[in-house]
This record gives structure tokens, sequence and C-alpha cells, in this order.
């Protein structure tokens, strides 16, 4: 006969009177580090007590029950009781709900202080951030939910914001299938449909950190730290119908602006209003940009102005400030360093006297009737207004000039030599093309598939990189004179003794400066751009430009070291190693021409040794790897990093593709053929050219992440297998 199961019994459950309540010795629960009572105490003086306490009768030395009760699970609620009856916000006999464990049970009470604490499981943080959302839901405001549970309202913003993100992400991170931080990252947008989007592209990635997603889900906004931002502000922005996005997880600057075009406009509002103004001053132009070209003031004549004299008041605030100044830094002489806060007054001091001394610049009215002046944005998103620039075809005629008709050249009518040649005020002209990007507006810039075959770069795409080896030229020639000098020979000899023309040369002997139609954006912000203006602001600063006499005197004196510095420092601007459109009708340059022209070029790159890697030519996205074909991708890879990790990309789409090969060429010394040197370079007796790569032709050894591998075909795992 099959034996019954035996049932089960539980402890009892009733209500003692909280004075003969004693806690165990038997408690498990010794450390009381991070244990807050008093929360507690708080939470059940609002909602009552939710847990019974687990208790045992205390027996005499005979074992007869005494009336006590001891509490080994419970403790801390018998903690906050305890506080409660000490604050008198609770009867010392008021009834607590126990669950009563037989004195005689085989159960130690270390047991069931152990397994109270052990056994229970905290609550998962999805459950966490709905059960706010549904306590938001039936009324409860942010402020009464960070009470009820004892956290800021930052906190709960935080988990209710967790709890807004896209229910199908919900589901992944039940599951593990994401971490926390990933989670996070996605509550920056608050589109679940690019949410769901962003994780599709990243869940097989080898990078889905979180910072990767909020990247990718603010790459079409613009950080509220932009200088365009910052010049219109955000709360402009906002009040204009702008939308901002937020991260409540960390640090954000202020947030992502998602209306670019919105923020555009307003800047070009903002920067015209403010051309409006200074109209008033009577100047005869003023040119208005976001960003002012690398060059733009060349050929430009410069107008010195005298400061504007202080008003009396001005100058004794000023007085008064030197005065306080003066008697500080008397005062502290004798000591090694100042008290922190006097050496902050006299910081303020400084500051205060400097405002006072930066004078605006006063200009002669028949000078500003025919000057002009550049408005745009300054690095930290100020205005930068610059002052006082006259175009050669503005500048007044001598009566003889006019009398024997050379007043047209000197209008910039016969002739460009030192005319600016960027006057964007012209860019709305009939017939002139506008591009952006590189590409004409309107033109459909989509990923262009071709047969695989590599077709010559594009010409604009030339022009920039030609733009980027003319500027390294430059700074090259102008640190070596012995080069420019045989440069100048050249150029001078081959016009003396040529009876054709001579046409073609990279060197403009005029000297006029070559300004860079076609240039990348980070053209004026490279490290050859510095060096170019350090040393041209170096040179001028030394030099006695406005009186001719004082300027030959000064010229004479030099040492000749001094004069070969100086003569290549101005060879420098008439390098012109530019790729140009050719005209067959005759105007501008011819074919051969260009190709003298470039040749030449490698030449002079070969004396100065001119390396584009070191002068900080890389291939990026948008400066080179997006402007070509898939097929250009894939060979520069297969130069740089050989054959095996050409075919690890060749399965991408182009933005994938190109994003990749930035990882990959990055370092490596790539270079395209435009920006090579003639010259090889030789490597253990094999000619190698110069750019293609340290690692062509090496063993691969690379980290490529693992999804770039996912759908390749089992010939080409193969094939990197063996190799």
């Amino acid at each position: 006969m099959a034996k019954a199961a035996q049932n089960i019994n539980l402890s009892p459950s009733r209500d003692i009177p909280f004075n003969k309540l004693v806690l165990s010795q038997s408690n498990v629960r010794r450390i009381k580090a991070g244990v807050s009572v008093e929360e507690l105490a708080d939470d059940i003086a609002r909602r009552g007590l939710l847990q019974s306490l687990n208790v045992r009768p205390v027996l005499d030395a005979d074992g007869v029950e005494t009336g006590t009760f001891e509490i080994p699970a419970g403790g801390r609620r018998f903690q906050a009781l305890s506080l409660l009856v000490k604050q008198k916000r609770l009867a010392k006999a008021a009834p607590i709900p126990c669950i009563v464990r037989d004195a005689a049970s085989d159960i130690l009470a270390e047991d069931d202080s152990l397994a109270e604490n052990m056994q229970r499981v905290a609550l998962h943080p999805l459950d966490q951030f709905c059960a706010f959302q549904a306590l938001r839901e039936k009324g409860q405001g942010e402020e009464a939910i960070a009470a009820a549970f004892f956290v800021t309202p930052q906190i709960v913003k935080q988990r209710l914001k967790l709890a807004s993100v896209a229910p199908a992400l919900l589901e992944v991170y039940a599951e593990d299938g994401m971490t926390l931080e990933q989670l996070m990252a996605f509550t920056v947008n608050p589109d679940h449909a690019r949410q769901e989007q962003v994780w599709d592209a990243v869940k097989n990635s080898w990078n889905k950190e979180a910072y990767a997603i909020r990247r990718m889900l603010t790459e079409t906004s613009v950080r509220a730290s932009d200088r365009r931002a910052v010049f219109v502000g955000v709360d402009t922005y906002v009040a204009a119908g702008g939308a901002v996005l937020r991260d409540l997880f960390q640090g954000d600057d202020g947030g992502w602006l998602e209306d670019p075009a919105l923020l555009d406009r307003l800047v070009s509002e903002k920067l015209q209003a403010e051309a409006e103004t200074l109209a008033s001053e009577g100047w005869k132009w003023i040119e208005v940009a976001t960003d002012l070209p690398y060059g733009y003031s060349h050929g430009l004549r410069r107008l010195a102005g005298d400061p504007a004299p202080m008003t009396d008041e001005e100058s004794a605030v000023h007085a008064t400030l030197l005065a306080e100044y003066r008697a500080l830094e008397e005062e502290y002489s004798g000591q090694d360093e100042y008290p922190e806060e006097i050496d902050a007054r006299l910081g303020q001091l400084e500051m205060a006297m400097e405002a006072l001394e930066q004078r605006p610049l006063i200009f002669d009215p028949a000078e500003v009737a025919r000057g002009g002046v550049f408005v745009t944005l300054d690095r930290d998103g100020s205005l930068a207004v610059y002052r006082g620039y006259v175009r050669p075809e503005d500048e007044p005629c001598e009566e003889t000039a006019v009398q024997d008709g050379d007043c047209a050249d000197a209008m910039g009518q016969g002739g460009d030599v030192g005319v600016s040649n960027w006057k964007p005020s012209a860019i709305s002209a009939g017939g002139t093309v506008i591009t952006s990007g590189g590409h004409p507006i309107g033109a459909d810039a989509s990923d262009e598939e071709d047969d695989g075959a590599l077709k010559p770069l594009p010409e604009r795409l030339v022009m920039e990189l030609t733009a980027h080896r003319t500027l390294a030229m430059r700074e090259a020639i102008g640190r070596s004179p012995d080069v420019a000098l045989t440069l100048l020979l050249l150029k001078v000899v081959t016009d003396t003794f040529r009876t054709s023309s001579a046409s073609g040369s990279c060197l403009e002997a005029s000297v006029r400066h070559v300004y860079m139609s076609a240039q990348a954006p980070d053209l004026k912000d490279s490290v050859v751009a510095k060096l170019v203006d350090e040393r041209h602001a170096a040179w001028e600063a030394d030099l006695p430009l406005g009186d001719d006499a004082a300027l030959w005197d000064y010229l004479t004196a030099l040492d000749q070291g001094s004069r070969l510095a100086l003569l290549a420092h101005c060879l420098s601007f008439g390098i012109n190693a530019l790729h140009e459109k050719v005209n067959p009708y005759g105007a501008g340059i011819s074919a051969s021409g260009l190709t003298r022209r470039m040749a030449h070029a490698d030449l002079v790159a070969r004396a100065v040794d001119l390396d584009m890697v070191e002068a900080g030519w890389e291939p990026t996205v948008d400066g080179y790897l997006n402007r070509v074909p898939k097929a250009r991708i894939l060979e520069a890879v297969r130069e740089a990093k050989g054959e095996g990790t050409a075919q690890l990309l060749d399965h991408l789409k182009k933005g994938e593709m190109a994003t990749e090969a930035e990882r990959l060429l990055k370092g490596s010394g790539w270079l395209p053929e435009v920006l090579r040197r003639a010259d090889l370079a030789v490597d253990d007796g094999e000619e190698i050219a110069e750019g293609q790569g340290d690692d062509a032709g090496q063993p691969e050894d690379v980290d490529l992440p693992a999804f770039l591998t996912a759908d390749l075909a089992d010939s080409v795992a193969a094939m990197l297998a063996a190799e």
C-alpha cells in the first residue's frame, strides 16, 4: 500500500506586542554599513509593515516559555520599529505581525536568518522602470514617486526615460540581450523606429558600445556646444521650433539640436542682422560667411586705424584699477606666492584694465568709403568682425595714371596680380555653379555602383587634393632657401632663354599669390597652414611695410641668411601645383601646360623631400573615401593592407566600407596617386611606390570586426585561413 505524502505545516502567525520582542543573537546580519534604518522607518510609518517578523519563543533555564520572543530574521525591520517607538510615533505595546516558529523546531535560528537574506531575489531593473511608469500613469507625480522610494527626482526621470525605449528593445534587455549601459544610450533619441534601426545595425557588430549607439542616434544632429549653436543660443533655436535631444545619464554639453537646417538659417539671419548694423558705419562692402576660407584677405590692403581715445570717465576708472593693482603687488612683493584671494583679485583687475585698453579703431572716413568688413563666426561661437580691407579695384587712382590710361590695371581690369580671387558675393551671380561637398547642388550624389574598374578620380577631388599638396609645398619651400633660389633661377633662366612661351611652370615668379579655388573645408586648419601663417606673421611684424625707403634700408641691412629666408618665404606664395580644368579654347591652362606643371611640381617635391603623410594628410571618410567609387576604396586598402583585408570589405555597402577603410588606413601612410612623389622608395631591393602603405605585401594580421566576415563566401574564408 502506497504511503500517503506528508502534509506541510506552516508556522502560525499572530500579533505580538512590540515590548515583548527582542533581537536574537542568532541573526547572521552583523555588518551595519550601508543599512539605512531611518528610510525604512519612514516607509513603515507611511504604508505599514509589509512583511511579518520571524520570531521564536524565549525559554528559561527549565525550558519554559517566558512570554518574550526573539527575532532571528527581520532585525532591520525591528530596528526601524524601535526607532518609531523612540520617536513616539508607535506605541510600546503596539501589536506587531509575526510568524512564530516552534521552539522545538529542528531548523536552527541561524538557518532561518541566513535563508531570509540569501533567498530573496532582487527586482529586475526593467520591472522597476515599468513600475515607476505605472505609478505615473495612475496620477502619481515624479516628486511623489521620488519621496516614496527615497530617491532623487532625477533618478525617477531616468527610470521613466528607460521605460520609454522601444518595446522591442526592452524585450531584448529583459532577456539579457543588451546591457543596461546600452539601453541607457538608446534614450538619447525618442524615435522608436530609429532606435530599432540602430540596434539592428550594431547588434552583430564588433562595436556596440554605448558611445557608438549614442553617436549613431545623434549623427544627424548638432551638439549644443557647436559654435553655431553658441552663437544663436539654444533658447532662440527652441523658440523657433527646433527640438533638442538630451541625455539624462551622462553629461551631454547641453544636448543635440535636431534641426541643422533651422540652425543654419538662424545663424545666417543673425549674421545678416549684424551686417546691417555695421552698414551704418559707412563701409563700401560687407561680406558675411559662417566660415571664411584660408587666405580670404590675400591681395587686400589692410587699413591702419587709430585706437579711440578713452573718455574722462574711462581714464579715471583705469587709473583707479591700476593704482589698486600696483598697491597689491607692492604689499605682497616679499612673499613667494600670492594668497588665493589676492591672486584672484589681481586677475580681475588685469581683465578689467585689458577691457578698457582694447579700444575700437577709428579709420579715415575716406578710407571707410572704399573699404569693407568681413563678418563671420569665431571658433568659440562669438561674433568676429574684421574691419578695414580695401580691394585693389577700389584703390584711388593717381591723376597721371588716369591720363596715361593705366588706371584700368590699377583697378583690377588689366590683370589679377595681388587680387583676392575670393568674392562670395559673386557666388549668386547668374551662371555660377554652387557646389556642396564637391557636388553641384541638386545633383544626385547617390552611392554609385560600377563594374569594379578603376576610373579616374573626380576632377573636383583632384583639385582639392592638389590644393593640399600645393600648400604643403609652400610650407616646405618657405623653409628651404637653397631650393627656392634654384627654383627661381630655373624660372628666370627659362623665361630669358626660351623663345616660346614658358607657361606651365609650377612657380608664378611674379610673385602672385595663387588662390586655391577648390579646397577642402579643413585646409585652413591644417598643420601646414598654421606653419605658413605663423612664419608670415613673424616676417610681417618685423618689416617696415608702410615706408618704401625704410623697407629698402631694412632689406639692405639684412644678413645673407635672412635675405635668403625672406626670399624663400615670398617665393613660396607663388607655388602653383594645382590641377585645373583644361581649356581647349586658349584661356587658362592647356593640356600640355598642365602636364608640365605637374611634372615640374614633382621635381620640386623631390628637392624639398615633401612627405604628405608628415604634412598631416590622411584618407578620411569626408575628405576622400566617400568621394570615390568602391573600387577605389578597395584598391586603397589592398595597397596598404593586402588583398585579404580588401576582400573582407568587398561585401559591405559603400558607407560602411568607407568607415572601415578609414579605420584600417589610419596611420598606414597610404596616399592616393595624386599626392605621391613620382620618385620611388626602395625597400629590400624592390621598388614600392611612395604612399602605398608600410604594410603592403606583408603577412596580414589585421584585427577586423567579426561582422565583416559574417557574410563572406567559404572560398574567401578558406583563402584567409591559408594565408
